[in-house]
């Protein structure tokens, strides 16, 4: 039709001449019937010699049109075959519908038609393309080589007169470009600080004779290390050395889970504990004093988890590797001295000193923060202990407590602490190192000074202003940790039994009755506490059970599946009065099963999902719960989820089981 018009336009206009003709051979009929006729036979071959004319002109140009697409078409199709870049055409599903010679080529075969595309390029996404109408360039590879890929859809018609959209790709080499990225990336420098755990006590558990040998053992592992990797290594201290190797060499440290570890640890030259490192990486920093910083503080987090680890530091992300020993117990009490004079100063120069506990108290919370309080109180400052009310695991000790006169006005909730916290204000949290686990995070930013007390392995979170930090992951609870500072704070600090049994009964809960996590130290603690006055039978009644916890208990126990093989898994019932105590307590009576080496136990709470992880030391509770965004110690260790239901929780407890073993941390 547009050729048409097109013709109409190009063809001069004889109508109008011919309906001139027309009337004058009319005039000419009506006065001269001969002129008339002569000229109606004129006119009659002028009409059929002009349509013969136009039709042929007709004819001629829509031939030269034709012949004109035709080689327009070929052009355009003998372009596309011999275009440099390989080109493919897929449709929507992802199948090759057209190509050229160059992408056979780079994909190295033939009779592509109808074979999908992601065959060749595993990592390009089709249906992103093709749901996207804007012309846009995407990376991916085949082989060895590497493309850049620009792409542009279009909409056609189909057989079914439907429109479909079909997707053009052009493929560039880059593969010079990414390597010498690459290249680039990998001659980074990363920095490695490297320190012996526990030195001093390690040499004294080994005879005189054998001491140089163990040093030269350790030093002979750690320059292999650094040879395997290329890196340059020197000891700058007894206990500690610095790595500098290239970033290329990182990602075979990584897949073989910093395997020096494993090698340090299987030192055995008579020594009755086995060396072990805290490894700290600094990667991709903007300068070395950055990338050095990074490592010192991926070190300081290792040695705060326990030790026996490496702890990667890329930017603000972290990556943990290791920590699967049981932290050594330091035998020394100077740190403790040190602690507890510089707390007594800090304790001096506050106005008022503020104890606060963590979500959900526990004994071992609730008892520490009672042994601090007697400890400020002997200094004669105003104490308060910020706790948003009791809960199950703590009902009996917080009832005790409150009935004293002496305590009436001790607990104040998170508003009443917003009142009081100033400039001058000392907060000490106990039990945790984490600001949102803290009954009231907003309160740490108004006090004038932080002291942090715990006993749990370090998370990435943590309360960085804190002006003195007291963490010892060897310790079998905070309040063991609190009992020994007590003992230098002041010798004026006199407890009474129902601090010093508070004080006890967080080590009963901790130590699950003087089993887990058990030491010299924290004997000589409980001692200390039973000569201030503590009856262990007033303790023992704290944790009495009323039939319905027993019954939830056996329940939640007998209601146990065996996953992994030597891993329990249950589930708390519905409507327990006490179901945080009931998850922990199930937890712990799973783990006397015969053939089961660690236990998980979910309740819900609240908005949340519990989990409480107890294990007998053979598998590391706490990497599984860290991977759910909780943490603790090797072998007790929790994490709390929101926004899921109980199914979807189980199902996310799994997959971190599954992860952790294929870490090969099993």
């Amino acid at each position: 039709m547009k050729n048409v018009n097109f013709i109409k336009l190009m063809t001069p206009n004889t109508s109008i001449y011919l309906w001139i003709i027309s009337i004058m051979t009319a005039f000419m009929l009506y006065y001269n019937r001969v002129l008339g006729i002569i000229g109606a036979l004129v006119l009659a071959y002028l009409i059929y010699y002009n349509r013969r004319y136009t039709h042929s002109k007709k004819k001629q140009f829509t031939e030269y049109v034709e012949n004109l697409s035709f080689n327009i078409d070929n052009a355009f199709i003998n372009t596309l075959i011999r275009l440099p870049l390989p080109l493919a055409v897929i449709d929507e599903e992802g199948n090759i519908s057209w190509y050229n010679t160059k992408f056979s080529e780079i994909v190295r075969a033939e009779n592509l038609f109808g074979e999908g595309i992601g065959k060749y390029f595993k990592d390009l996404d089709v249906k992103s393309i093709i749901q996207d109408k804007k012309d846009m360039e995407i990376q991916a590879t085949n082989a060895d080589r590497h493309y850049k890929i620009l792409y542009n859809i279009v909409e056609a018609k189909g057989n079914n007169g439907q429109a479909v959209k079909i997707g053009m790709l052009y493929f560039i080499d880059v593969t010079t470009g990414v390597q010498l990225e690459k290249e680039c990336e990998d001659s980074k420098i990363v920095i490695a600080l490297v320190q012996v755990d526990s030195y001093e006590e390690i040499l004294q558990s080994t005879p005189a004779d054998n001491r140089p040998l163990l040093v030269a053992e350790i030093d002979k592992k750690l320059n292999q290390w650094a040879d395997s990797i290329n890196g340059c290594i020197t000891k700058y201290d007894d206990d500690k050395f610095i790595v500098i190797f290239e970033k290329g060499h990182l990602s075979y440290l990584q897949e073989k889970k910093f395997d020096i570890l494993d090698g340090i640890r299987d030192i055995n030259v008579k020594n009755t504990i086995p060396p072990t490192l805290s490894i700290g990486l600094g990667v991709n920093a903007e300068s070395p004093a950055q990338l050095n910083r990074f490592a010192n503080a991926a070190k300081d987090l290792a040695q705060a988890r326990g030790g026996d680890q490496a702890v990667v530091k890329d930017g603000e992300r972290m990556y943990f590797y290791g920590g699967r020993t049981r932290e050594v117990e330091k035998k020394t009490k100077v740190k403790s001295r040190v602690i507890a004079h510089a707390l007594r100063q800090l304790i001096s120069q506050s106005s008022k000193v503020i104890i606060m506990t963590h979500k959900f108290a526990d004994p071992d919370c609730l008892g520490s923060a009672m042994g601090l309080f007697r400890g400020a109180k002997t200094l004669r400052k105003d104490v308060r202990i910020i706790m948003n009310g009791p809960n199950p695991s703590i009902d009996i000790m917080y009832s005790r407590i409150v009935e004293d006169e002496e305590y009436a006005n001790l607990f104040i909730n998170c508003e009443e602490a917003g009142n009081l916290v100033d400039s001058e204000t000392l907060i000490i949290t106990v039990d945790t190192h984490r600001p949102s686990y803290t009954e009231c995070p907003e309160a740490l930013k108004k006090a004038g000074a932080l002291v942090v007390i715990d006993h749990h392995r370090r998370s990435t979170e943590f309360i960085e202003q804190a002006a003195l930090v007291y963490q010892e992951t060897y310790a079998s609870s905070t309040c063991e940790l609190v009992t020994e500072i007590l003992q230098y704070l002041d010798d004026a600090v006199k407890l009474k039994p129902m601090e010093a049994e508070a004080l006890l009964a967080g080590i009963f809960v901790d130590t699950k009755n003087f089993t887990f996590k058990t030491g010299v130290r924290t004997f000589e603690a409980a001692s200390y506490l039973r000569s201030m006055g503590a009856d262990t039978t007033s303790v023992k009644q704290l944790f009495q059970d009323d039939i319905e916890t027993f019954i939830a208990r056996a329940e939640t126990v007998k209601n146990a599946e065996i996953v992994r093989e030597n891993i329990a898994v249950s589930v708390c019932p519905d409507r327990v009065k006490n179901p945080l105590l009931v998850t922990a307590q199930a937890a712990d009576v799973l783990l006397e099963i015969q053939g089961v080496k660690a236990a998980f136990v979910l309740c819900e709470y609240g908005d949340s999902i519990f989990i409480s992880g107890r294990s007998l030391g053979d598998i590391n509770v706490q990497l599984v719960t860290e991977k759910l965004g909780g943490g603790g110690h090797l072998t007790v260790a929790g994490a709390q989820l929101r926004g899921v239901d109980l199914g979807k929780a189980r199902e996310m407890l799994e997959e971190a089981l599954y992860e952790y073993i294929e870490e090969g941390d099993v």
